[in-house]
């Protein structure tokens, strides 16, 4: 164990940054692509069953944003703590900071789906759902929340893995549930016809199996252990997970909260504005989870390097972060913004659909590059543990200027507002997180 724990020490305090970075972060943004790849296929399957059916999947978007908010809060938090053990050469820290988190998810995730399965109907209906989309958004809801103990500790055990530097393992686990998602969708909706209940299903079924890749990889693979014995006594511990992961579960709150304020305000324009607006978002979040991609490849490198005071490597992996994630981000963004009509087409041929969506996702596409300058900071912050200044930038984007900014260009200016609300909301948080990149890379830091 002394050695591999050394192995990886130099590892991630020696090895040129960009092929680190990119090493790490390509993985996680294939897994994610994997990921939003089934989502859109969730979109397109269940489109073809009417607008209803689709509008209840940008429905359960929102529940599913609720919870992976617990989700990053833990794994991102026991995370962070995991790798600063390991550049302490520290593993019996490091397996009580993952343990911590694994168990304490379990129990959220167990309560979380008592209390949706209980409310589930009023509960959809605070998210947005008309009484059209109710029967449908009831049927994915089901087996969105059963699931809510697994997907907590799938994204636990993703994190850990990641912050270990074993995001290859990572992506194994949700590739392979991603994929089996797909064939999924096809199954059981244009093979046995069971409707938004079957993509619900296929869904169920791909995170159970991609939960147990996972744990059996962390088993094998990691250098901390998730054990029972391992669950901390202390209140610290867990206040620190939770500070530290704080951010994440702002990130992911704040955007539940203002998709199901999205989804209330698109309401009164009918079920074909929520659809277009559901396809807008799965798109824009198949873009934006490259720049996610890419920023999570660096918060181990910065988590690590700053506990081991490697400063520079901290300041140079950011810079690093944000070129390679610009380029790829715009890679995605700009096929996206020539031919906004046909991918809107693709998902859903109703044409008052496509109409509303199209100059919807063109905006999308030119706000989306932002996240470039807006990402990387925050991820650095919060790997670094500085947790004010992370919740502060992780609040920016979905909740002091999103919320705000729907209620206004609403009022306004109706539709139009509401599709041009989100994009605006990536523009002027990219150029509010300038000055906290200059600060970091103008700060006075020597290396050990």
């Amino acid at each position: 164990m002394k050695s591999e724990t050394q192995a990886y020490y130099d590892k991630m305090t020696k090895e040129p940054l960009a092929k680190l970075i990119i090493s790490l972060g390509i993985p996680t943004t294939i897994s994610m692509l994997v990921t939003n790849i089934y989502n859109m296929v969730d979109t397109y399957f269940v489109g073809t069953l009417g607008e209803s059916q689709q509008a209840a999947t940008g429905i359960l978007f929102t529940l599913q944003a609720i919870i992976q908010a617990i989700a990053f809060m833990l794994g991102q938090g026991s995370g962070s703590l995991v790798s600063k053990a390991l550049a302490d050469k520290d593993t019996e820290e490091a397996s009580e900071y993952v343990s911590t988190g694994f168990f304490v998810g379990a129990v959220l995730g167990i309560l979380l789906m008592v209390f949706g399965l209980i409310f589930l109907d009023p509960f959809m209906r605070l998210l947005g759902s008309t009484d059209t989309i109710l029967p449908y958004a009831r049927q994915y809801g089901w087996c969105v929340l059963i699931m809510c103990p697994v997907v907590i500790g799938s994204f636990v055990l993703n994190n850990n893995l990641r912050y270990e530097g074993k995001a290859f393992y990572a992506m194994i686990g949700l590739v392979t549930g991603g994929i089996i998602n797909i064939f999924g969708d096809y199954l059981l909706i244009k093979v046995i016809p069971l409707g938004v209940l079957g993509a619900g299903i296929a869904t169920a079924a791909s995170q159970f199996i991609s939960f147990l890749i996972l744990l059996y990889f962390y088993k094998k693979m990691a250098q901390g252990k998730i054990r029972i014995r391992y669950i901390s006594r202390k209140f610290s511990t867990y206040f620190t997970i939770c500070r530290v992961g704080f951010p994440g579960l702002i990130r992911q709150g704040l955007n539940s909260v203002s998709s199901g304020i999205l989804n209330n305000l698109t309401r009164p324009y009918g079920d074909a504005a929520i659809a277009a607006m559901s396809v807008v978002n799965r798109f824009t979040a198949f873009v934006m989870c490259v720049g996610l991609g890419v920023g999570q490849g660096f918060q181990p490198v910065a988590a690590f390097n700053y506990q081991a005071k490697k400063y520079s490597r901290v300041k140079k992996g950011l810079l690093v972060t944000m070129g390679v994630g610009l380029c790829m981000i715009c890679c995605l963004a700009l096929p996206g913004f020539l031919f906004a009509e046909q991918v809107v087409y693709m998902f859903q041929k109703s044409p008052q659909v496509v109409e509303i969506g199209t100059f919807a996702l063109r905006c999308s596409c030119v706000g989306v590059t932002f996240l470039a300058l807006s990402v990387p900071i925050n991820m650095l912050y919060q790997s670094t543990r500085q947790a004010a200044l992370s919740s502060f930038l992780s609040m920016l984007r979905n909740g002091l200027i999103l919320i705000p900014l729907l209620f206004i260009t609403t009022h306004y200016w109706g539709l139009d507002g509401i599709r041009i609300s989100q994009p605006l909301a990536d523009i002027v948080t990219g150029v509010l997180s300038i000055p906290f990149v200059v600060s970091f890379l103008r700060k006075d830091l020597k290396d050990s």
